[in-house]
């Protein structure tokens, strides 16, 4: 694949947004109190590293088969087990509570990075010519948003975040 001026100007942003999720995810899974939280922010971080090493090929004028691409299906098994988990306790302590809190800012802050990610996800596949390459950054975007919505779901569950 020969990418115009524009699409490897598209494509280098995305690598760094997608090398900032990764030290994101990876930082804030070793701030995290919450276990189950940890791991989703490092499950997230390993399929940011699959993002970036697509991201990679297609600047080398590869483009990736999308059955090689991850499912997420690791992140299911966590959604589920934080959702048997999620329900506060009566007999929080004030240090869980706060503990909780500050889970919350690394989820906000996850969950404006992924909405804003996702949004440049969508750019870039407007400005690609090649409909192969437009898939595998559409799949791409696809896992972005679902990041978002696991971030969203936890938040929800933890009464951080209300949909009202």
């Amino acid at each position: 694949m020969n990418l115009s001026q524009k699409e490897t100007m598209l494509l280098q942003d995305q690598k760094s947004h997608e090398q900032l999720c990764i030290e994101k995810y990876t930082n804030y899974a070793n701030r995290a109190t919450d276990s189950n939280l940890k791991q989703m922010f490092l499950n997230h971080a390993s399929q940011e590293q699959e993002h970036l090493n697509t991201i990679n090929q297609m600047l080398n004028g590869q483009v990736p088969n999308l059955n090689q691409q991850s499912t997420g299906g690791t992140q299911n098994s966590t959604n589920s087990s934080m959702q048997n988990n999620s329900t506060p306790s009566n007999n929080s302590t004030a240090a869980a509570g706060m503990d909780n809190v500050a889970d919350g800012k690394l989820c906000e802050d996850l969950l404006m990075t992924e909405k804003y990610v996702s949004n440049t996800y969508d750019t870039t596949i407007f400005e690609f010519k090649d409909s192969h390459a437009r898939e595998v950054l559409n799949h791409i975007q696809k896992e972005e948003q679902k990041h978002g919505e696991d971030i969203f779901n936890y938040m929800n569950s933890k009464g951080l975040y209300s949909g009202q």
